[in-house]
């Protein structure tokens, strides 16, 4: 083995006897802290694609409220599954849905994307696969991104399921990627490359492979070591706050507008069409 080779393996060791298990009772999440650094990581751990059904929000929104308490100095959000970082909203929480279940689900993933935006320490995705749609959500509510090389795209890419990306996913999209592109994006439901996404800076790093991404994520959070916690959780609250209020004060109307979207017999038949096509490439 070369060096390089045992560095790498050192590294690894060193993170795995290092982390220890921070919450035992998920079900759909694999958490733990680095006892050396005190970085959290969140890995979603849905089998087969990360879908985010009403389970597994309940479980992260847990997860982010405990860290907001437990003194983290990070959090690194990432995947368990080789492939995918997240697939996105589970269709089926969607497709004909239950009223009530459906309205807890939407509120629990508006309640889940305040508590990542709002989080005074450093957050960072290490995507480590396919992230579009809601994927995409959860990554550009990090501050920031490290997505894995490889055949895989990022991006929200509502419209080419026959529905529409609501407020508060098109705003962090506009302020991450420019207001022309952005659009362009949305109304196209377009997905992007590591490549691409680097280009456009829809993600800040690119990494040769999860552990590669999870060091980064690391030496991000370590960088902030001479900075006031102090003054950066107050710049990063002024410049969060008025995307975050505005769906605090507007929540209520967007869960009634997707309510309305999702039950309309014409996304409902876009959505059954959608997972015919999905069941046709499983086979």
């Amino acid at each position: 083995m070369n060096i390089p080779s045992v560095r790498k393996a050192i590294r690894l060791a060193d993170w795995r006897i290092l982390s220890r298990l921070y919450s035992s009772n998920s079900k759909f999440l694999d958490v733990t802290q680095n006892e050396k650094t005190g970085v959290s990581t969140i890995s979603l751990n849905r089998a087969p694609v990360n879908s985010l059904n009403l389970d597994i929000l309940r479980e992260l929104k847990e997860s982010l409220e405990k860290l907001k308490k437990d003194g983290s100095k990070g959090l690194i959000l990432t995947s368990s599954l080789p492939t995918v970082f997240s697939g996105g909203l589970d269709i089926m929480e969607m497709y004909k849905p239950d009223i009530k279940r459906c309205t807890e689900f939407w509120n629990t993933l508006q309640d889940t994307w305040i508590l990542l935006n709002e989080l005074e320490i450093p957050t960072v995705a290490a995507i480590n696969g396919a992230s579009p749609a809601g994927g995409c959500l959860l990554a550009i509510s990090c501050e920031y991104r490290i997505f894995v090389d490889g055949k895989h795209t990022i991006g929200l890419n509502e419209t080419k399921l026959g529905i529409v990306a609501p407020f508060w996913f098109q705003e962090p999209y506009i302020k991450t990627i420019g207001q022309r592109r952005a659009e362009l994006a949305l109304l196209r439901g377009d997905l992007f490359t590591p490549q691409q996404a680097l280009e456009i800076g829809l993600v800040d790093e690119l990494a040769s492979s999860k552990e590669d991404a999870l060091a980064k994520a690391e030496k991000y959070i370590e960088s902030y070591r001479q900075i006031s916690p102090r003054a950066r959780a107050m710049t990063k609250k002024s410049l969060r706050e008025s995307m975050i209020q505005n769906l605090v004060k507007n929540r209520e109307t967007d869960t009634v507008v997707f309510i309305s979207a999702i039950t309309n017999p014409g996304i409902q038949t876009s959505l059954g069409l959608y997972i015919e096509s999905l069941k046709k490439k499983a086979k």
